[in-house]
Formats: C-alpha cells, structure tokens, sequence
C-alpha cells in the first residue's frame, strides 16, 4: 500500500507539471507546504522569470537575490527534481550509499536540486546546478553521501554542480538587493501606476540630476524632490530605489546602501533607463 501511494503521490506531481517548463512555466518539485523546513521558508516573485518562487530557508532566499541582480543569470528553477527517481536509485547502489527515504514509509523519495541556472556570459547559453547549505552541514556524514548521488547525476549530464554555502552569500549584498527588490517595476506603486513613461522618464532624470549635484543625504534630496515635483512624501526614495534595481545607477552594492547619507555613484546608465518600459 505504501508503494502505491508513494508513486501516485509522484506521479500525480508529474502530472501536475512540478519539476517541468522554463521562466514563467516553471513549476519547482517541492513548496513550501510540502517539507518541514529548518530555515524560514519564502515566497517571492521573480523578476526574471514573473512567477513565484519557492525557498526553504533564508540562505536559498538570499542566494535567489544574488540571481536575480547577476546580469548573467537568465533563468532560475529551484526546487529542481532529479528525474526519474530510478536513476538516482542506481546511482545510489552503484556508489554504496543509501537513497534517501520517506521516514514514515522508508520508500524512496524523489531527490531534489536547490537551483538550476540558466546563464547566458555571451558565448552561449548553458546551465549550472547549485546547491545551498550551511558550512556545518558538510560536517555530517550522510549530507555529503547525499550530495554524492546529486554530483555523480549532474555530472552524467555534463552539467557543472557545485555547493554555495553562507560563505559565498555576501549578506550586505543579499539585504540591498531585498530592499531594492520590490521596486524593479515602479508602476506597482500608486504614486507612480497611473503616469505615463515619459512622465516617469522626466522624474528620473531631474532626480538624477539633484543625487549628481549634492552632498546632502539621500533622504534630505527626496523629500526636497517630492515638494518641489509635488509628489506623495516617499515617492523619490521609490523612485530612488528603482534606479538602483533597474541599474539605471551603479553604486556598490557590497556596501549597505544607507539613505541617511549622500550617495556615491559609481555609473549611471541614462540610455538603460530610455529602454525601460513603464507602459
């Protein structure tokens, strides 16, 4: 019976397109509702991809952030299901190591992969396979058999795997792009939803000018901005947050990004910002 209910349990998730598609039309294996997590898990929309993605810990959270701000990173699926589950079995017999197993009915479970990557560096499109975990996880015996079998099936598809731990996530770099993240499409704000792009264009650019032009703090520059253009007070620091996410301005986002102070910036890209679409 356990059997039974184990496979339809996979086939049913097949069924359903977990695991399948690219961009939007992905659907990750596994959500949030479906494991006990350690970490706190997440929703997040994508920019990349416009659809929701799903983390089971706040270090796949923060890894997704540094995805979506890479300019090489096209696509994102987590949650990636290392498909069929018979394959992953053999390997596992093959390497000596025992499959990972359902705790209430010892069947076998359908293994899973933290990211599958899309990246496109200009000299053609290939994918990476990443997987996330804490330093002190890699201590522990059976969490590396586990990764064995994950390497040994990537590998069997020419496909470069790796493990990212907290070490490779810079955490200053992770929190900027999660307060910039929200502010990528600026007409999900209200001060913003109803102008039209040329509109937003003009604001942007005389914002620009101000930031260029000071050694005020940011916040001192876009409570001014928002009297003088007659905005809803908070509008230039949305404004001045979209710049940041559309990397319409460069700054060094290594380093906190504090609107309390004035702004060092490193670029500003004005032709990207005419390539923004607001309609």
């Amino acid at each position: 019976m356990s059997k039974r209910t184990r496979t339809s349990k996979i086939d049913k998730w097949i069924k359903e397109g977990r695991g399948s598609g690219i961009g939007l039309d992905y659907k990750p294996w596994l959500h949030i509702q479906d494991v006990s997590s350690l970490g706190r898990s997440t929703r997040l929309k994508g920019i990349k991809t416009g659809r929701q993605h799903e983390f089971l810990s706040d270090l796949e959270r923060n890894y997704f952030y540094l995805t979506e701000y890479s300019d090489f990173v096209i696509d994102i699926r987590e949650q990636f299901p290392l498909l069929p589950l018979e394959e992953t079995i053999v390997i596992a017999d093959e390497l000596g190591i025992k499959h990972p197993t359902n705790p209430k009915t010892n069947e076998p479970i359908v293994m899973t992969t933290d990211f599958l990557l899309t990246i496109d560096k200009g000299q053609g499109v290939f994918e990476v396979a990443r997987t996330i975990k804490m330093k002190d996880e890699l201590l522990k015996e059976r969490v590396l058999e586990k990764f064995e079998i994950e390497r040994e099936y990537w590998q069997r598809r020419d496909i470069d795997w790796g493990i990212v731990t907290e070490e490779e996530i810079p955490k200053t770099m992770a929190r900027n792009i999660s307060y910039i993240h929200d502010y990528y499409d600026i007409r999900d704000f209200d001060a913003f939803s109803d102008m039209n792009g040329q509109h937003i264009e003009d604001l942007a650019m005389a914002l620009l000018q101000r930031l260029l032009n000071t050694e005020e703090t940011i916040r001192t520059v876009t409570s001014t901005f928002d009297k003088e253009v007659h905005l809803p007070l908070g509008s230039g620091v949305t404004l001045f947050y979209h710049l940041i996410a559309q990397k319409i301005i460069k700054v060094n986002i290594l380093e906190p990004i504090n609107i309390e102070q004035p702004i060092v910036i490193d670029s500003i890209n004005e032709m990207k910002l005419k390539q923004v679409r607001y309609g």
